[in-house]
């Protein structure tokens, strides 16, 4: 018996420890919110959210901007596509507080300050790149990003490249010839 209460010591001693550290010396929950500034779209934005909330739920919930779209939410049909940097990422997978001091633009954020669309969005349209629209958006954000990575280059390269993201709608010989019309304006 003596076994077990000499090994109980040690771990009600780091209890009453715990207890007794100071409240700002302790570990804030995950579920707190937590203070941080997003660019997005060229504009600051000042939230508070759980740190586990990811960028597309930031977007979309918590600042109204609903281009990006929550279709697999497990980054397997690009619906949620955006830019960090320049670069195309799944915002679903993408925690909001890691794109802190980072660039992100949204297909909001693509029309320019004269409401005049960008030349993928206008492209998209000149060639019917869509039909129902629910992956319209994350599809020309990665367009957007194809033509900018150099991938655009000829039309197997536009295909391999855009890839990930799906068309329930099939309207993927559209989107290639929308990709092709667009990548030496933009």
């Amino acid at each position: 018996m003596a076994t077990a209460t000499t090994a109980a010591a040690p771990m009600i001693a780091r209890s009453l420890t715990a207890e007794a550290a100071p409240a700002s010396a302790r570990q804030a929950s995950p579920r707190e919110p937590f203070n941080m500034t997003l660019r997005i779209n060229d504009r600051e934005h000042r939230v508070a959210l759980d740190v586990r909330t990811t960028l597309l739920d930031t977007l979309r919930e918590h600042l109204g901007l609903t281009g990006a779209k929550k279709g697999c939410d497990h980054g397997q049909c690009g619906a949620c596509t955006v830019l960090i940097d320049g670069q195309r990422m799944l915002s679903c997978l993408t925690l909001a507080a890691s794109v802190q001091g980072r660039s992100v633009a949204t297909i909001e954020g693509l029309v320019q300050a004269d409401g005049a669309l960008h030349p993928m969005q206008q492209a998209f349209i000149d060639h019917d790149a869509f039909q129902c629209g629910y992956c319209t958006p994350g599809q020309i954000m990665s367009a957007v990003g194809c033509v900018r990575e150099g991938h655009a280059t000829n039309e197997a390269s536009i295909r391999e490249y855009m890839s990930g993201n799906l068309c329930r709608c099939g309207a993927y010989a559209n989107i290639v010839a929308a990709v092709t019309q667009a990548r030496s304006a933009t």
